[in-house]
């Protein structure tokens, strides 16, 4: 992958949310005005001063920009971001708060610094010339998350996450953004793949996240039914049978349970 591509500036949020972009992190800094969305079906808005983070595109849907909206939008593939991300344990913390909401309210300083790092990534895209062009714009990421870590920490506080705790945590994560809880949602299963027990894993996660381990398995996994229950071309059997349920009735009994209705009032 050529660097112009592992790196996509923009000046909308056109796109957000397809295919397009579904290997990429978005940063979008609110330069002016506001833009309603929906991320993970909740009613969300991105005014002048906030920086949204979007790990999963497809969280995001029904984007409706006021007329004076402005917004600088830089995506970074997945795996430039692996490369960019500064050796900290703090950025787990960071990526699953803001995948639980996405939006940070900055203050006026760093509103500027975020600007800054924003137009030096663009300034270093430019040079094509660079001979170390690939290292340069490692750097310039790295130091953009590097503020997104402190804007992030100023807002939510610090906790030091053991070295261990936080290398389980991204493995299990990762297991879970590849979609292994279509075939599996049992914590037992995911701590055997991670040699450690089902209490372990729920009491890392717990430590990390604040939450167990089988509420992040219920919530992959109710995401990606709810997408699924938007696309009308999809039979509720065929969706069942896409999740390993046993019978169409039990997961319309899982539907109702984590969504508080059944599918069909759900797709309505």
């Amino acid at each position: 992958m050529a660097e112009t591509d592992n790196i996509i500036i923009k000046d909308s949020l056109d796109g957000l949310g397809t295919d397009a972009y579904g290997n990429y992190l978005a940063h979008a800094l609110c330069l002016a005005g506001s833009c309603k969305l929906k991320y993970n079906g909740e009613e969300r808005q991105l005014q002048a001063g906030n920086l949204m983070i979007v790990r999963k595109g497809k969280l995001v849907d029904r984007i409706r920009p006021a007329e004076d909206f402005r917004v600088k939008v830089i995506y970074v593939a997945s795996e430039f971001i692996e490369l960019s991300t500064p050796l900290s344990n703090y950025g787990m913390k960071g990526q699953l708060a803001l995948f639980l909401d996405p939006v940070m309210k900055l203050d006026a300083g760093q509103l500027e610094l975020c600007r800054k790092d924003f137009e030096m990534v663009e300034e270093r895209l430019a040079q094509t010339d660079h001979h170390f062009r690939r290292d340069l714009l490692i750097a310039s990421v790295q130091l953009l998350i590097i503020d997104f870590f402190d804007f992030h920490s100023h807002l939510y506080g610090v906790d030091n996450i053991p070295l261990q705790s936080a290398a389980i945590m991204s493995r299990f994560l990762n297991m879970l953004e590849n979609g292994t809880y279509r075939e599996h949602r049992e914590v037992k299963w995911f701590a055997d793949k991670l040699c450690v027990t089902p209490k372990y894993l729920s009491e890392v996660s717990r430590k990390v996240s604040g939450y167990p381990a089988n509420y992040w398995i219920n919530l992959y996994t109710v995401l990606d039914i709810s997408r699924l229950l938007r696309d009308k071309s999809l039979t509720f059997v065929r969706i069942s049978d896409m999740f390993g349920f046993s019978s169409p009735a039990y997961f319309s009994r899982y539907v109702q349970q984590h969504l508080g209705v059944s599918p069909t009032e759900y797709r309505g």
